[in-house]
């Protein structure tokens, strides 16, 4: 998943509270790509002026003034166990895709951006299915966003996307068309008797179609924009 800089901006942080730009908080935005068997995420991580020496000690772990590219990543090794990401409660195992550290100097003066993209493989599942992301990194300063994209695959829904209040805890529920139902629901299906079985076809059908009525539709960014947000 590759966005601009500009794009990256516009797409974590539009619509964070204005009290997110404080220069004593961490600002860190997560972007999420899903697909039926990965996960994609990059990272937005802007240290403000005044924490940015709590959290150099960090990276530039020989201090010497200069951030390697070792120094990157041991990082955002850190950045990602600091992260927990499950799918319908079973844990996932994120992987580091790339990270890019600015100068110290930008950092300093409020203007770097670290950016880390990691990745983490989907075990087959439902139709419906839930993704969960945790994020305590650097939790007593830190200024949380998560957002993410519209699926790619037109076989695949974004149906609800769910926030504690700072934003530290982020669901995604999400539907894909042709996976395998759940095999307790066939059971179910299969040995009601004729009559029960069509009423509650019925009702689910219903359903169906009410919850399709009231979904929320998906925002574009802007009218010509490469991306869309949900």
């Amino acid at each position: 998943m590759r966005l601009t800089p500009l794009a990256a901006a516009i797409l974590l942080f539009a619509g964070m509270p204005a009290h997110a730009h404080r220069l004593d908080e961490y600002l860190q935005g997560t972007l999420l790509s899903i697909e039926k068997n990965r996960v994609d995420a990059q990272m937005t991580l802007v240290p403000g002026v005044a924490v940015f020496a709590m959290l150099i000690a960090d990276i530039d772990t020989d201090g010497n003034g200069a951030i390697s590219e070792s120094e990157a990543r041991l990082y955002a090794g850190q950045v990602l166990r600091d992260l927990s990401l499950s799918i319908d409660g079973r844990r996932l195992m994120p992987h580091l895709v790339s990270v890019q550290v600015p100068g110290i100097e930008e950092m300093r003066e409020g203007r770097g951006e670290i950016r880390i993209e990691f990745a983490a493989d989907l075990p087959a599942g439902g139709a419906t299915r839930k993704l969960t992301l945790e994020n305590h990194h650097q939790s007593r300063i830190a200024a949380y966003q998560v957002n993410c994209l519209v699926p790619r695959d037109p076989d695949m829904r974004v149906n609800a996307q769910n926030r504690n209040y700072s934003q530290s805890l982020y669901e995604l529920e999400f539907t894909q068309a042709g996976a395998r139902a759940d095999s307790w629901s066939l059971s179910w299906f299969s040995a009601s008797p004729e009559p029960l079985g069509l009423v509650a076809l019925l009702l689910v059908a219903r359903f169906v179609f009410v919850w399709r009525r009231r979904a929320r539709p998906l925002k574009l960014r802007d009218g010509n924009a490469p991306f869309k947000m949900v």
